[in-house]
């Protein structure tokens, strides 16, 4: 489980970007955080992740912090950003092959695997070829492939739609189905609002760096007197009216 205690953060101490942030994310759930362009979204994943302090409060996964345990922590974890990072000099199996030995997956199993997600996101032929050939939907489908590879107890997913064909998109969203079923927890920022409504189990959206509504659909009904709303009306809601 993943458990977000009243974080505050940013890129400057003096200048918070997140305000007293409250949430977390169950096994076998997949949690949507929402809202508009510098709401803070990238920033509450970059606190996840470690890759920036909090000014105030806890991250922790499994009664862990990432500062008391930071390896043990780190591999229990996928990510897959909005914008891909790859390595030149590497083609996309030498990739996949880095991953699998950073993660210390055994060589038979990864290869096994590798073949697979290979297959599924339309990438066999491209195996050898460098990242700059490949266009960005092809980059961001190599994170892909690497994420889904680990096979983590925690994915975070930062806008992975950008970009992908459809086929692309279906095979991404039934593998995060299968790693939920399989215990996964997932955290998925997106401004998809329908494939969120649709895959997503409960949902926080952010406001200028707080959160104006979480919950389930039915208690974000509840919570703004909408009965029937849609998670995109919930959303316009929220955004126009403040919270609830």
């Amino acid at each position: 489980m993943l458990e977000v205690h009243q974080l505050t953060g940013g890129y400057f101490p003096q200048q918070p970007v997140i305000h007293d942030l409250s949430f977390h994310v169950q096994p076998k759930e997949i949690v949507c955080l929402i809202g508009l362009n510098g709401a803070g979204k990238s920033t509450t994943i970059k606190h996840i992740l470690g890759f920036l302090r909090p000014t105030k409060g806890t991250i922790l996964f499994d009664g862990q912090t990432q500062l008391d345990h930071p390896e043990s922590f780190r591999k229990k974890i996928a990510y897959i950003p909005e914008t891909p990072y790859l390595y030149p000099e590497l083609t996309l199996k030498e990739h996949l092959q880095l991953t699998a030995m950073a993660y210390g997956i055994k060589k038979k199993h990864a290869e096994g695997r590798m073949e697979e997600l290979m297959e599924t996101f339309q990438m066999t032929r491209q195996a050898d070829w460098y990242p700059s050939t490949f266009s960005k939907g092809m980059r961001q489908k190599v994170m892909i492939m690497c994420a889904f590879l680990i096979q983590p107890r925690l994915l975070i997913v930062d806008e992975p739609f950008v970009g992908l064909d459809p086929l692309a998109i279906h095979s991404l969203l039934e593998h995060m189905v299968q790693l939920k079923e399989q215990g996964c927890s997932i955290l998925l920022s997106t401004h998809v609002l329908a494939t969120a409504e649709k895959y997503g189990d409960r949902f926080v959206i952010l406001k200028e760096g707080r959160i104006a509504l979480q919950g389930d659909m039915a208690s974000m009904r509840q919570q703004t007197g909408l009965d029937q709303a849609s998670l995109d009306q919930l959303f316009v809601h929220v955004m126009k009216e403040g919270r609830p």
